[in-house]
């Protein structure tokens, strides 16, 4: 029942978490690289506005990726989203609060490589996909100043970096899955 009503409406929480979170940022003006990390949570809830609302997204990757197929479930976009996306943004602030703010570099990487991934698929394609707008207007310039503002190592840039990587590989896996079992 819980995941059901998940489901319906976690992208109308995303509007207004992301305000609410919004809201707060001034509490982390004093530190540039902290404040850096932290709006990338309320950023990803905007891109996914664009991109799940009327479950549009999912929709458009069954339809013009695989063929008709259903690849990527109901289920699948919560737990990438909710977890997946979400819960890395919180685990990146609490490292980077923690631990020195180029520890939460996986959230700007998670966020630079969605923006790509969608341009690579507009590219493919031909054709607008839910979150390209938000993903080329606003995630590919924040992730590229976060990348340059947020003092890091080279090691921190790796992990960050391999961390989106695994996700977004994770996430591949899980469709192209989908798509080999669907209508068995």
């Amino acid at each position: 029942m819980v995941k059901a009503w998940l489901q319906a409406h976690w992208v109308a929480g995303a509007l207004f978490m992301a305000g609410l979170l919004l809201l707060l940022a001034p509490f982390f003006g004093a530190d540039r690289a902290l404040l850096l990390v932290y709006l990338a949570g309320p950023l990803y809830m905007l891109h996914q506005l664009e991109e799940h609302w009327g479950d549009r997204f999912r929709t458009y990757v069954n339809r013009t990726v695989f063929g008709g197929a259903e690849a990527l479930t109901v289920a699948d976009v919560l737990l990438v989203n909710l977890p997946g996306v979400w819960g890395l943004n919180i685990l990146a602030l609490y490292a980077a609060a923690l631990f020195g703010a180029g520890w939460g570099l996986s959230a700007a990487y998670l966020i630079l490589v969605n923006g790509i991934a969608h341009v690579g698929m507009a590219v493919r394609f031909r054709s607008y996909n839910p979150g390209l707008v938000t993903g080329v207007l606003a995630f590919i310039p924040f992730s590229v100043a976060s990348l340059v503002l947020i003092p890091a190592s080279f090691l921190q840039h790796m992990v960050g970096l391999v961390v989106s990587l695994v996700i977004h590989g994770a996430i591949v896996v899980l469709v192209k899955h989908n798509a080999a079992h669907a209508g068995r």
